[in-house]
């Protein structure tokens, strides 16, 4: 890592414990050569806390991705994404969901509130560790994020 990188702040908001441990564990098993701080929240209620920075969250860091499950308490996935893609603020924050609905209807609803991208959670431990490989490869190595983290 140059001086001037600094890790990449990924916010995954999965309320499954399961799933949690599963996503950490795939994110930190490449963590060498692109290192990211890891932000885990429960619900749809906390995520958005974290991103309008309220309460416990008042100094929350910008992510610069989010990874969210569409079946989440309190505020469910899509409702969280259409707040933060209606937002002039935060829309610019690239959405992944990563759920386990493969269902047409809400895959084509989910692009139309503008996420950028959506992945159906693999059954098989492999196929799901190299699903969340190629989310990271994707935004931490091929894509320019907004919140850029390289010095200019």
């Amino acid at each position: 890592m140059s001086a001037a990188q600094r890790p990449v702040s990924i916010l995954i908001v999965e309320d499954d414990p399961g799933d949690q441990i599963l996503i950490q564990e795939a994110f930190a098993e490449h963590d060498a050569d692109a290192p990211a701080r890891l932000i885990l929240l429960e619900d749809g209620q906390q995520a958005l806390d974290f991103l309008y920075r309220r309460g416990p969250y008042a100094d929350a860091p910008r992510p610069d991705l989010v990874l969210l499950d569409l079946n989440l308490p309190k505020y469910n996935g899509r409702a969280v994404l259409e707040q933060v893609k209606s937002d002039p603020e935060l829309r610019s924050i690239p959405v992944v969901i990563f759920t386990t609905s493969a269902n047409i209807d809400d895959i084509s609803a989910i692009y139309l509130l503008h996420a950028n991208a959506y992945v159906t959670k693999p059954v098989d431990l492999d196929a799901f560790t190299a699903a969340l490989r190629n989310i990271k490869g994707f935004f931490v190595h091929t894509a320019r994020l907004p919140g850029s983290r390289y010095a200019a």
